[in-house]
């Protein structure tokens, strides 16, 4: 059976980094998609989607999440790493406190994770960019709403200690055996 582990929380706490590491190291990795969506409504027009149709932005991340889940059960790999996981769509919409169909949590309680990993907000690595628009603040916000969304459905979480991108990814190695 296949064990998928999500890493998670706020935006700049170094997950896609970690990711990358993990790849390099000839894991099987799904990386984040909302930058790709936030990406393509740019070049449709709309500047950040995310801050202008919430829900839309959401249900397309739902839906692409969903997608990566099931293209990792048809990979030959034991193990399978994700840069966020499903329950963060609705952890994002509890955050700016807009109202989500129920089929988010519904969806969150069927698509289940082996292992959680939750890596916190770190001033000394934080940088904003062209899809990270959120303030340290805000990262520390969305963190505790990540952090709420997966103990609600039940998850054990793991916190990733800061380090070196070779210590965190060696923890969360060493945490899965």
């Amino acid at each position: 059976m296949q064990t998928k582990i999500v890493i998670t929380g706020g935006p700049g706490t170094g997950k896609s980094t970690v990711i990358k590491e993990l790849a390099k190291r000839n894991f099987m990795c799904m990386p984040e998609i909302s930058r790709d969506i936030t990406q393509n409504a740019r070049q449709n027009g709309t500047e950040q989607l995310f801050l202008t149709k919430p829900l839309l932005f959401s249900e397309l991340l739902l839906e692409g999440r969903i997608n990566q889940y099931l293209e990792a059960e048809k990979k030959n790999s034991a193990l399978v790493f994700f840069d966020r996981g499903i329950p963060d769509v609705h952890a994002y919409m509890n955050y700016i406190s807009i109202d989500y169909p129920k089929k988010y949590i519904n969806t969150s309680n069927f698509y289940r994770y082996n292992y959680v990993f939750l890596m916190a907000p770190w001033e000394e690595i934080y940088i904003t960019d062209n899809e990270r628009y959120e303030n340290f603040e805000q990262a520390l916000a969305i963190h505790n709403h990540l952090e709420k969304t997966y103990i609600a459905l039940n998850y054990s979480i793991i916190a990733v200690p800061t380090g070196t991108i070779e210590e965190r990814t060696d923890f969360i190695l060493n945490a899965i055996k």
